[in-house]
């Protein structure tokens, strides 16, 4: 590995630490959840703000961060969103009500641009042959982010339980999910100053008319015969492009003309169905559903650290093929096993069914008031929802929900490896294909005019389904089901299937400016 690929590598990873970041906040609140809903008294409702208030404040950030990125630079924006990472960390560890920690968990929403601004940044310096690896390191370090936050929430989960001395001291088990959210400062810390060492972008500088400082920037990742080159292509594309126009509103009219139609369809397309995968939801709420499958709240959060590894794998595998095989068969093979394995996590839900016997309410004796379930001994219960809506008429709604680990451990007969195995097929597809395939080709399809629009204008749009996907999904499982919630999942994944089979190009070994020429000719 030369110099030049050694620097670019080295950008990519400082920048991507970002993503790790991202992973660590997006995942360290699944620990939470259920101590903060105690806490807290939340509702199911109460539950979805929290987890969709960084989807809901990434809604705000996207458009100042396409402002910011054109305006004053990549580097500088990735700064501030550093910052916002720390001060969100800090002001979630020490919220003293719902309404503060959703609006701390709304600030970190701020940062979540982090990985848009590094899909365009990382696209943009990285040379052609290493670039499809380079961006995928977002995805690595995110799927580093999601493991290590896993590990860490069941680690602090097994400490609450102990007898330590320091555990007594900090008490943990009453400030657990504290320190499982504030642990994020010290990664963004380091992430804030390592981000002094890269270089500008070139694209920014010659987006600002800065030829020479782009060349200087460019000379980090390239030798320095192929600088010119690499300047020529770029001012061409920038100069050739209808929307050449600095302005949002030029870049935007230049997104939505007709020249470009086939990128927006891809694009639309790809920012929609990756989060209508479900895939946000599952990571974020993955201990409480992991309970309503009986595992109790021990195995739930260990069984949550299987999706971090597996995800990791996967992305690791993806990484070494995306440069090989090319974007297209890992996106359309990804989504037709995504398809398949959410389906088979409907059908385990859909054929899963609950009964309290006179066994179980004995081993459920700590309970309080455990014996008014005796009314339902014995009655089979074909619907998680009715079954939920039967234990909160009897015990009470704030009872049944803070014991339902141990409720469903002894009462819920289902097929268990059947789902957990669909789940984890799901995460490995989804983090084989479409999740971070969908930054590199974003990063990939845009020209240099209204890149710094474009991306965080599709990001928004993905942002918006993600919130929207992150909030409601605690209300369908309380009005739905599990089976019906997923089964919606796999309809509309199906629809992007077809749609992206149509009209998804390879970019595989072009450089941008080739891309937007295969694009014009699609």
């Amino acid at each position: 590995m030369n110099k030049h690929t050694k620097n670019a590598f080295l950008y990519a990873i400082i920048v991507a630490i970002g993503s790790f970041v991202f992973g660590l906040d997006a995942v360290l609140i699944s620990g939470g959840f259920k101590f903060i809903t105690q806490e807290f008294n939340l509702t199911a409702s109460q539950v979805g703000l929290i987890g969709s208030a960084p989807g809901i404040g990434v809604l705000v950030a996207l458009p100042l961060t396409a402002f910011s990125a054109n305006k004053f630079g990549r580097k500088f924006t990735l700064q501030i969103i550093a910052i916002f990472y720390i001060v969100s960390a800090v002001g979630s560890a020490f919220a003293p009500s719902f309404l503060s920690l959703f609006w701390f968990r709304f600030l970190g929403g701020l940062a979540f641009s982090s990985v848009t601004l590094a899909s365009m940044y990382i696209g943009e310096i990285a040379p052609v042959k290493q670039r499809g690896k380079l961006v995928s390191t977002l995805q690595i370090n995110m799927g580093i982010g999601f493991t290590a936050a896993y590990l860490i929430n069941y680690w602090i989960l097994q400490q609450m339980g102990s007898d330590l001395q320091w555990v007594k001291d900090l008490n943990l088990t009453e400030t657990g999910w504290r320190w499982m959210l504030g642990i994020e400062i010290v990664p963004a810390v380091i992430w804030f100053l390592l981000l002094f060492l890269i270089p500008k972008s070139p694209a920014w500088l010659i987006y600002k008319g800065r030829i020479d400082d782009a060349k200087k920037s460019l000379a980090k990742v390239y030798p320095k015969a192929e600088v010119e080159v690499q300047i020529k292509q770029m001012v061409h594309s920038l100069e050739s492009s209808e929307g050449s126009n600095s302005s949002t509103r030029g870049q935007l009219k230049e997104i939505f003309s007709s020249k470009t139609r086939i990128v927006l369809i891809i694009a639309l397309t790809l920012a929609v169905v990756q989060q209508f995968t479900g895939m946000n939801a599952v990571m974020i709420y993955a201990p409480t559903m992991f309970e309503q499958l009986g595992l109790g709240t021990d195995a739930a959060f260990s069984s949550t650290i299987w999706i971090g590894v597996i995800g990791l794998v996967a992305t690791l595998i993806s990484l070494s093929l995306i440069d090989k095989f090319g974007r297209r068969p890992l996106v359309i093979g990804g989504l037709v096993l995504i398809i398949i394995s959410i389906s088979s996590v409907s059908y385990g839900f859909k054929q899963a069914t609950y009964q309290v016997t006179n066994e179980a309410i004995v081993k459920m004796k700590d309970i309080p008031n455990i014996e008014k379930l005796n009314a339902i001994v014995g009655k089979e219960f074909k619907s998680d929802v009715a079954f939920k809506n039967s234990l909160s008429e009897i015990l009470g709604v704030e009872s049944a929900r803070d014991n339902s680990a141990v409720i469903f451990k002894e009462t819920a007969n289902m097929n268990a490896i059947l789902i957990l195995l669909s789940i984890l097929t799901f995460i490995a597809a989804f983090n084989f294909s479409i999740g971070p395939i969908m930054w590199v080709l974003l990063s990939e399809i845009f020209p240099i005019s209204n890149r710094g629009v474009a991306i965080p204008l599709f990001a928004l749009i993905s942002s918006t389904v993600s919130a929207l996907v992150q909030y409601l999904f605690p209300l369908e499982m309380d009005i739905f089901g599990a089976a019906t919630t997923f089964i919606i999942y796999a309809g509309i994944v199906l629809v992007g299937l077809i749609i992206l089979y149509k009209y998804l190009i390879e970019t595989k070994g072009l450089s941008l400016e080739e891309i937007q020429e295969k694009l014009k000719k699609s």
